[in-house]
């Protein structure tokens, strides 16, 4: 028989490998009983956005940090364009340093999704993402999904999407691979979604027919009218802990600030958030508010040119920079840096309450160094 593994295009490769260790084991284990347990897969809304560098010997690779629209993730670009500029200038590479900071100027005045400087190529790569709903409700952390980091100090960890190359020729575990198959295959779109929507996943499940998972992620869902709901769904974190960190924040801070709440329930809800912090549990109530931490999977499509790009359908309400203030300016709307800014009484609250919880993160942060010293 002939094999014609080497004739199929990489992009439309789904490579199942052995998974070496014992964590890897555990992991792959619990992939197959999430089939079971959750088997329902929904879409999450909001993609995210990376800026992602072509490289050398395959693949293209992520940085840390994503964002919720395709602007956002073109000033991320901007900015690694600045950083190059200040290397190229502190190795006296003057030509090099004119080119990068050409192109984050460029980056400033245009909508740019591809871009090439000095023979690299870049591109604002989409990534599609989606929970597991089984009878109980959404798939919470796993065991084996990394959870380092106290309460409050998540945003210390290392997110592991950085340096994540997305190269379909990569291997995966059996269970993922076929997750990966699932989620290439899913098209739909939310109910009552616009039609362009709808156009642009059959587009692009044309064009880009293959895919490879990132790194799981974490959000907040929270259980609203009988269903389940993101409670921020442009919101995703690196590990558990970020999203139990940004959950007591909202409790702490947000809360009391958007829902007004009086003393006695901001109480409540600050002993709520107490509970999260000092148990890590993924499942909190709190006046008859029911939250949940839940693992998100994350799908980039490929296609024969590479990663997918931002639809024209997706949510992305921000100008280039540039543009931003020449309009204001315009309107004569725009204030120079060393204008005052007065706030208002209610900006003034929520100033009040994030000093708050900064002092009292430090405080707790002195009482976890007294205890270890100890």
């Amino acid at each position: 028989m002939n094999g014609y593994e080497d004739q199929v295009p990489a992009f439309l490769t789904f490579r199942v490998t052995p998974q070496e260790g014992p964590i890897a084991a555990f992991a792959e284990q619990e992939a197959w009983q999430a089939r079971k347990r959750y088997p329902e897969i929904l879409r999450v809304g909001v993609p995210e956005f990376f800026h992602a560098r072509e490289c050398e010997t395959g693949g293209w690779e992520l940085p840390e940090y994503s964002s919720d629209t395709p602007q956002g993730a073109r000033d991320g670009l901007g900015s690694r364009f600045r950083r190059r500029a200040q290397d190229a200038s502190g190795a006296g590479q003057d030509t090099e340093h004119r080119k990068w900071l050409a192109a984050a100027a460029r980056m400033d005045r245009e909508v740019v999704d591809e871009v090439r400087v000095l023979g690299e190529r870049f591109r604002i790569v989409r990534a599609s993402r989606f929970i597991r709903m089984g009878p109980s409700g959404p798939e919470p952390p796993r065991p084996s999904d990394p959870d380092p980091g106290e309460a409050g100090e998540s945003h210390r960890v290392p997110s592991r999407t950085k340096g994540f190359v997305i190269d379909p020729y990569t291997g995966t575990g059996l269970a993922d691979g076929i997750l990966k198959l699932d989620l290439v295959r899913f098209v739909g779109s939310a109910p009552g979604a616009p039609r362009e929507v709808t156009h642009d996943a059959w587009r692009a499940a044309e064009r880009y027919p293959g895919g490879v998972l990132l790194p799981a992620v974490f959000m907040v869902s929270e259980r609203e009218d009988g269903k389940w709901r993101a409670h921020d769904p442009g919101a995703a974190y690196a590990t558990p802990q970020g999203a139990r960190d940004s959950l007591a924040a909202w409790l702490r801070v947000m809360a009391p600030f958007t829902l007004k709440l009086d003393d006695a329930t901001r109480a409540v809800y600050a002993q709520a958030a107490d509970r999260l912090d000092d148990r890590r549990r993924n499942a909190l109530s709190v006046a008859e508010r029911r939250f949940r931490v839940t693992r998100v999977e994350r799908l980039v499509r490929i296609g024969p040119d590479g990663p997918e790009g931002p639809r024209p359908s997706d949510f992305d309400p921000d100008l280039p920079v540039d543009v931003q203030v020449r309009r204001l300016k315009e309107q004569g709307l725009w204030k120079e840096e060393d204008e005052p800014i007065e706030l208002d009484e209610r900006t003034q609250e929520l100033s009040r309450l994030m000093e708050q919880e900064m002092a009292r993160a430090a405080a707790a942060k002195e009482r976890r160094r007294r205890s270890e010293d100890g």
